[in-house]
């Protein structure tokens, strides 16, 4: 396509609307389990609950957070809703080491850890470097269990302060960015020599690059969004295609490993798509938490997400 400019054309690439994949919903949070007294304010609204967060164990339960009422449920793969446990904090991603522990990137509280048999909330880390975390957002394993996760806070383009952190499975933290505008989001390559991490407040996922002795490399934009709020949580499938949550949009939508858009699967409820993870039988299914109705999504997809940490 070529667009004049003054006297000068200029080739701007340009796609075509991907395919659309609806979606249905799988699960709504119980009536019963919502705050419909004094509801608490979460990205400045009152809100009866506000999911995220999603993440499935090997008997295909999936794990949901509930920000502002510090809950973590298990929804059975019938859709039935179980209380893991409650805490004092504000709990955002959730992913489950290969032992079972569930890991989550709390706001308030730092990296927490609960053993679902017992449901205790115990801190992990909370004071990187003798000071505290800006206010957690997400996170994720490798398949060595390095723990990558977002500092998030309240960074954004006024503020690029967000970080990006690794913990080792030896027990070593890396800060490997520090100039975010509000991280979120992170999923790695099936070759884990890119990381993929959303930031919000530039509407943008950047590639970072992972070199093998650990350090990063020339970090840049990989899909530059518009709309909405911007990039959310993340969910990388086994063919290296990227599905994105486009808060505030009301889609998800799946870009190939070159970048280029797929599909997108608009959201059968609200706008809020904040979160996703592949699970199903066959392991081809997107859930999708749609946290302004407190549902969760469903959408087919033709290629089996990546098997994470928590399965090998």
């Amino acid at each position: 396509m070529l667009i004049s400019i003054g006297a000068r054309p200029t080739e701007t690439p340009v796609f075509a609307a991907p395919p659309v994949i609806e979606t249905e919903i799988f699960a709504r949070v119980p009536d019963a389990l919502r705050q419909h007294h004094n509801p608490r304010h979460q990205s400045g609204v009152p809100r009866d609950c506000f999911i995220e967060g999603p993440s499935f164990d090997r008997d295909g339960n999936l794990y949901i957070v509930n920000i502002p009422y510090g809950q973590v449920f298990r929804v059975s793969p019938s859709g039935e809703f179980t209380v893991v446990a409650t805490y004092e904090g504000e709990p955002n991603g959730l992913k489950i080491h290969r032992d079972g522990r569930i890991f989550i990137a709390d706001h308030s509280r730092g990296l927490v850890v609960i053993d679902p048999s017992v449901g205790k909330a115990e801190m992990f880390l909370d004071r990187p470097h003798r000071e505290r975390f800006k206010g957690l957002n997400d996170l994720h394993f490798a398949q060595n269990g390095d723990l990558y996760f977002t500092d998030q806070g309240e960074s954004g383009l006024h503020d690029p302060t967000g970080r990006l952190w690794r913990l080792r499975h030896s027990g070593r933290l890396d800060l490997l960015l520090h100039n975010v505008p509000s991280p979120n989001g992170l999923v790695l390559t099936p070759d884990e020599t890119i990381l993929y991490l959303a930031v919000t407040r530039g509407n943008a996922v950047w590639r970072v690059p992972l070199h093998p002795d650990g350090s990063v490399g020339r970090v840049g934009i990989f899909i530059q969004m518009s709309g909405g709020m911007g990039p959310d949580g993340m969910a990388m499938d086994s063919e290296g295609n990227l599905a994105i949550c486009h808060v505030g949009m009301g889609s998800a939508w799946l870009f190939s490993k070159l970048g280029r858009p797929l599909y997108e699967l608009p959201s059968c409820a609200g706008r809020a798509t904040t979160n996703a993870a592949y699970g199903g039988p066959d392991g081809k299914t997107l859930y999708i938490t749609e946290s302004e109705t407190g549902s969760i999504l469903k959408a087919k997809l033709p290629v089996t997400g990546l098997t994470l940490f928590s399965h090998q």
